[in-house]
């Protein structure tokens, strides 16, 4: 298997909520990997955007994120600010 990822991720079992629509549609998430550059979004509805903010409220983290892959219950995303943590 061809790792293409820049960073390794872990596994974890945080809450995220996905904003989008001008912050006028929120959708909460369950993030199953997390990495400086990454996550693995677990996801109950089959339509997102291609670009959205994800909020890690246990973290008081908020990245801006591209979507890179889907599947019916799970969006892979990249960081679209390098990874460093924005205030929430």
């Amino acid at each position: 298997m061809v790792e293409y990822r820049k960073h390794t991720r872990h596994r974890t079992l945080k809450g995220g909520k996905i904003i989008y629509n001008r912050r006028l549609t929120v959708i909460d998430c369950v993030i199953r990997n997390l990495s400086p550059g990454g996550a693995c979004l677990e996801v109950d509805t089959h339509y997102l955007p291609d670009e959205f903010d994800l909020s890690i409220p246990i973290d008081g983290a908020k990245h801006h994120c591209r979507v890179a892959w889907r599947t019916p219950n799970r969006v892979g995303v990249a960081f679209g600010d390098t990874g460093a943590d924005r205030a929430a």
